[in-house]
């Protein structure tokens, strides 16, 4: 057995992020992951299967943690923000603000890259299969090497950057702080291309050079949306997130037997702007299928000897499914944490709490009402959602939400639209209640607790708040 500071498992963003910033405090780090060094992170065969946009307020927060250690290169096309469209392609409302349509590998690389010149030391074709654990601590992992030998590799803290199949989560022993599963009702199948456009018609509802476009359909992408992002060079991402209830809902109602792959390839005709395309297959990742989170964060993110961070911990925004920006947060300040690990007795649970306090601090504490605010959308048939757009929200609302920040809705300036369509009363006052919902999450979010003591109360209150609003606001989809 070897035995470092931090083992960190993954070099995704979150990995080589979180190696990078422990390396850079001064500990001894080994960063593993199954692919080899010159494909850091790759998720499967297909590559690094993304929607590449990440906000420009998370970049900034690695440089000022890392320093400047992006090229230009890495960052591909700045953004505007991003823009969600109605169905019926009527209404506009921002959804995020300025960032970059990133180029994901070279990104991943960059931040690799980082790791290594912080003196972490990293080992390719290494599978992890489970934690190590004795006496209720994670004392590092066991896995397969490149040669196919079980190995087993000790730590004093283990950063659990795999992804969201994570067997490190999903072996720890039964806990009351992390769930170690999944729901499949809170996945988005996801899947995308990379295009290069040769010919476009100039119609800024289904294709803008300067913003990512997100449209919203329940017909086209059930209990998710499809989205158009620009890339450099003209190229584009196209992709499109559906969820399993909703699809089968979908294709019942309408006697259809569509999947992810079937609704995509619709998705892409669909868009009359893109004249002539093809496929570009750089790095090997111009197609690809994966699975994103959309519930909230887990609710605790560390086990004595064990940190989780990005999709491990199901860290993706849940209404816009963005996983970059999280992974990054988590990433750092997982980093900073495992560095304080300098011995065993220092990195229990109590020790490690703090990492709990300070993600939701700089991120997390608003992910439970966004996730209410999905359940939300996932509810509405596509004339709710046309109505709703242009009767329901304004602009400056649609900035507070999709940004965490619940606003007071104007309700004596809505009522009379309200009843001038009387079969929308249903939709208004869901509306109402999902906000006030959202809002006692975050006034509770707001006391996160401090110690682990108080945690179990403010978990079973949090989850019966977002089950509540599952049962009240079930898939809806048409």
């Amino acid at each position: 057995m070897q035995d470092y500071d931090v083992l960190v498992a993954g070099a995704g963003i979150a990995g080589s992020t979180a190696a990078a910033m422990a390396g850079k405090m001064g500990s001894r780090v080994l960063l593993l992951d199954r692919n080899k060094e010159t494909e850091p992170g790759k998720k499967t065969l297909w590559g690094w299967v993304c929607g590449d946009a990440v906000a420009k307020s998370h970049i900034e927060f690695v440089r000022k943690n890392l320093g400047n250690i992006f090229t230009g290169d890495d960052l591909g096309l700045p953004v505007d923000g991003v823009m969600a469209l109605s169905p019926d392609l009527q209404y506009k409302l921002p959804f995020d603000g300025e960032g970059y349509s990133l180029e994901r590998p070279i990104f991943g690389a960059t931040l690799f890259n980082a790791a290594i010149k912080n003196n972490v030391e990293f080992r390719g074709g290494f599978s992890i299969e489970a934690p190590i654990v004795e006496e209720g601590f994670v004392k590092g992992v066991v896995g397969k090497n490149s040669k196919g030998e079980e190995e087993k590799i000790r730590a004093k803290v283990v950063v659990d950057a795999l992804g969201i199949s994570s067997l490190l989560r999903r072996k720890l022993p039964e806990n009351p702080y992390i769930d170690r599963e999944i729901d499949y009702e809170d996945l988005e199948l996801t899947g995308r291309f990379i295009y290069k456009i040769e010919d476009y018609e100039n119609d800024l509802k289904y294709y803008d050079p300067k913003y990512a476009l997100i449209h919203l359909n329940q017909n086209m992408a059930p209990g998710g949306y499809g989205w158009v992002f620009p890339k450099k060079d003209g190229r584009v991402n196209v992709g499109l997130g559906v969820q399993h209830k909703s699809l089968e809902l979908r294709n019942a109602k309408f006697g259809e037997k569509d999947n992810l792959k079937s609704l995509i390839d619709k998705y892409v005709k669909w868009n009359r702007t893109f004249k002539k395309y093809s496929l570009d297959d750089s790095f090997r990742n111009g197609e690809g299928y994966w699975s994103v989170s959309v519930r909230r964060q887990m609710e605790g993110m560390v086990f004595p000897g064990y940190i989780g961070a990005g999709d491990s911990m199901a860290s993706p925004n849940p209404l816009s499914a963005g996983g970059i920006g999280p992974a990054l947060i988590g990433g750092i300040l997982a980093g900073k944490k495992a560095a304080e690990c300098r011995d065993y007795s220092k990195c229990g649970l109590d020790e490690l709490w703090s990492y709990n306090v300070d993600y939701n601090k700089q991120y997390g504490s608003k992910m439970a009402g966004m996730e209410v605010f999905r359940t939300f959308l996932q509810s509405m048939t596509n004339e709710d959602i046309d109505y709703g757009m242009k009767n329901f929200i304004t602009y400056e609302e649609a900035v507070e939400i999709t940004y965490g920040r619940i606003p007071e809705l104007s309700l004596t300036s809505k009522i009379g639209k309200v009843m001038k369509g009387m079969k929308n009363v249903k939709t208004f006052k869901s509306l109402v209640w999902t906000v006030d919902t959202m809002k006692q999450l975050n006034r509770i979010y707001d006391g996160y607790p401090t110690t682990p003591g108080e945690f179990p109360q403010f978990k079973a209150k949090i989850q019966s708040i977002v089950n509540d609003a599952k049962e009240r606001l079930p898939p809806n989809p048409v």
